[in-house]
């Protein structure tokens, strides 16, 4: 019995912890992305849309960006920075995937 319970609540874990894989939208809201981006107007960051024309064609622009939001920056999109995006923040798997979605556009 004690065995089933240990089981159970490991499955409840694992399953919650992977509820956003597969859905990039719901994960870059959770990692706070959305709080200075949105897909079709500038906020404090550039709209998502305009990222995924200013990438567009060029094969490496996954890893270019990945890097980009994990060491942040300042001066490609004006002069506001953008801050450093941990792993404990946003999963390697999640974050490639939300830059993947961003640029399908």
């Amino acid at each position: 019995m004690k065995y089933s319970l240990i089981l159970a609540a490991l499955l409840g874990t694992l399953a919650s912890g992977s509820a956003l894989a597969g859905d990039p939208a719901a994960a870059a809201q959770k990692a706070g992305c959305m709080a200075c981006h949105a897909m079709d107007k500038k906020l404090v960051g550039p709209a998502f849309k305009d990222v995924a024309a200013k990438y567009k064609g060029q094969g490496d622009a996954v890893a270019k960006l990945t890097d980009k939001v994990r060491k942040g920056g300042a001066g490609v999109w004006g002069p506001i920075p953008m801050p450093p995006n941990p792993a404990e923040k946003i999963s390697d798997g999640d974050l490639k995937d939300v830059v993947g979605w961003i640029l399908k556009g």
